[in-house]
C-alpha cells in the first residue's frame, strides 16, 4: 500500500501530515512522540553516525566531534547551494544533505504509518529568493530533485501560507477575509484568502487567493541581527585597527552570526585571516576571543545561545547573555527594547510587504476579518505586536505555530492525490 502526505520542510522545523480515515488531518510523530523534528543534522566523526533533529542538537551540545548542519532551506536558490561540506573523507553538496534529512523523515513516517509514501505535497515559501523569479524557480527545482531522489514519485507544491489557510478554514462557520502571516525560520509570507465552509471542498481555490507576497526574512535573520547588534561588538565588531585608518572587516562577524555561513570560518585560510586581523586590532583581546571561538568550532553553539536569548525575551524585559570560550566569557545584557531596535529595519520590511499585499488585493486593513499568525517567529513580541497593531479590528488567530502548514499540506495532498 502507498500513501500521500504533506511535507513541510522548514528552515527550523519540519512536519509530515496525513489525512486520517475519519477525514481529519493529523501530524505523524517523527521523533519519539514529537510531531515536529528540528531540521538539523549532525555528522558524528567519532562514531561515523548521522543524527537528526533533537538528537543531532543534543549530540552537538555534548561537545562530540562532528559537523552540525542547520538552516539548509536557506541555501536553496542561492550561490551557496553549489558549495560542498567536508564530512571526514568526503564532500557533500547541500542537495545531498537535504536528501539525507528528507530520507530519514520519510523513513520514520513510513515506520509509523506502516506503508510507503510515494505522493507528496511540499510546502514552499511565496518567495525562496526575493525579487528573482529565476532563482526562485531554481530553488523549487533543487528541492524537488532532493525529494524525488528519496522515492517520492509524484510531487506537488503549495504555498505555505495557503496551507495554513486550509488548516484554519476547518474552524470557520462563515465567510471571512483572512490575512495569513507565516513567519518562519527563513522567510515571511503573507496571503489574503477568502475562507468559508462552502469554499473548503472546492478543487480550484485560485479565485479565493486575492494576493500573496513574501520576503526573505525569518527567525534566523532575527538571530543574526541580534547577534550583530549585541554580541559581535563583544568580539570586536565596530572597533578599529591600531593605525586608526579603518574599522575591522565586517564579513567574518556576519558569517559567525549566520547559521549556514559559519562553516566557512572553519577553513584554514579564514582562521589565518582572523589571526591577522587580531594582530592589527586595537581591541586585541576581544578579537582573540573570536579566534579561540572559531578554532574550537563553537560558532553554531554561539548562535544557538543568541536564539535562546531572543526566545527568553518573549517572556521578560531583560536577559543576561553569557557564553564561555575557554577560560573567558562573552557576556552582555539584552533588553526587549534593544531586541526591537535590532529588528527594526526587518519589521519595517514586513510591514511594507503586508501593505503591498493589501494593495494588490485592492483592500485596506479594516477589511480584514482575521489575522492568522503561524510560524515560530510570530512568538517574538517585538514582531507580533507591530503586526497586530496594523489590524486593530481583526480577530487574532494563533494556529499551531509549528504544525498548521503540515496539516494544511495534508489536506491538499488528499485533494490532489485522493486516498
Amino acid at each position: 500500500m502507498t500513501l500521500a502526505c504533506g511535507l513541510d520542510f522548514g528552515t527550523s522545523n519540519s512536519t509530515l501530515g496525513r489525512v486520517a480515515a475519519d477525514g481529519h488531518p493529523l501530524l505523524v510523530a517523527l521523533e519519539g512522540e514529537h510531531q515536529t523534528m528540528p531540521s538539523v543534522l549532525f555528522f558524528g566523526f567519532e562514531d561515523n553516525r548521522t543524527y537528526f533533529g533533537r538528537a543531532a542538537v543534543a549530540e552537538y551540545v555534548t561537545g562530540a566531534e562532528g559537523r552540525l548542519m542547520r538552516s539548509l532551506k536557506s541555501v536553496l536558490g542561492t550561490a551557496l547551494f553549489a558549495d560542498t561540506t567536508r564530512i571526514k573523507g568526503r564532500r557533500l553538496g547541500f542537495g545531498e544533505i537535504i536528501g539525507i534529512y528528507v530520507a530519514e523523515l520519510k523513513r520514520r513516517a513510513e515506520a509509523r504509518l506502516g506503508a510507503e509514501l510515494t505522493q507528496v505535497v511540499m510546502g514552499r515559501p511565496v518567495q525562496f529568493v526575493d525579487d528573482d523569479p529565476v532563482a526562485d524557480r531554481t530553488a523549487q527545482d533543487q528541492l524537488e530533485a532532493a525529494v524525488r531522489a528519496q522515492g517520492f514519485a509524484e510531487i506537488a507544491f503549495q504555498f505555505e501560507p495557503i496551507a495554513a489557510a486550509l488548516d484554519y478554514e476547518r474552524q470557520v462557520s462563515g465567510e471571512k477575509l483572512a490575512l495569513i502571516v507565516d513567519l518562519g525560520g527563513g522567510t515571511s509570507d503573507f496571503s489574503l484568502v477568502r475562507v468559508s465552509p462552502d469554499r473548503a471542498g472546492k478543487a480550484d481555490r485560485s479565485g479565493d487567493i486575492l494576493a500573496t507576497a513574501g520576503v526573505h526574512i525569518g527567525g534566523t535573520d532575527f538571530d543574526r541581527l541580534l547577534a550583530m547588534s549585541r554580541v559581535m561588538p563583544e568580539l570586536g565588531l565596530g572597533s578599529r585597527t591600531r593605525d586608526g585608518k579603518r574599522h575591522l572587516p565586517v564579513a567574518p562577524y556576519y558569517d559567525l552570526s549566520t547559521w549556514h555561513r559559519i562553516n566557512r570560518l572553519y577553513d584554514a585560510q579564514a582562521i589565518r585571516d582572523l589571526r591577522s586581523t587580531m594582530r592589527e586590532a586595537v581591541e586585541t583581546e576581544r578579537v582573540e576571543t573570536m579566534v579561540m571561538l572559531v578554532e574550537d568550532r563553537l560558532g553554531h553553539r554561539l548562535v544557538g545561545a543568541v536564539e535562546a536569548a531572543k526566545i527568553d525575551l518573549s517572556d521578560r524585559d531583560r536577559t543576561a547573555f553569557a557564553f564561555p570560550v575557554r577560560e573567558r566569557e562573552i557576556s552582555t545584557a539584552i533588553t526587549v527594547g534593544e531586541l526591537g531596535e535590532a529588528l527594526e529595519q526587518s519589521v519595517r520590511r514586513l510591514e511594507t510587504t503586508i501593505a503591498e499585499t493589501l494593495q494588490r488585493a485592492g483592500v485596506v486593513a479594516g477589511d480584514v476579518d482575521s489575522l492568522i499568525l503561524t510560524g515560530g517567529s510570530t512568538l517574538v513580541p517585538a514582531v507580533a505586536g507591530r503586526l497586530q497593531a496594523m489590524f486593530k479590528g481583526a480577530e487574532v488567530v494563533r494556529t499551531d505555530v509549528l504544525g498548521s502548514v503540515g496539516l494544511g499540506l495534508a489536506i491538499e495532498a488528499r485533494r490532489i492525490f485522493g486516498d
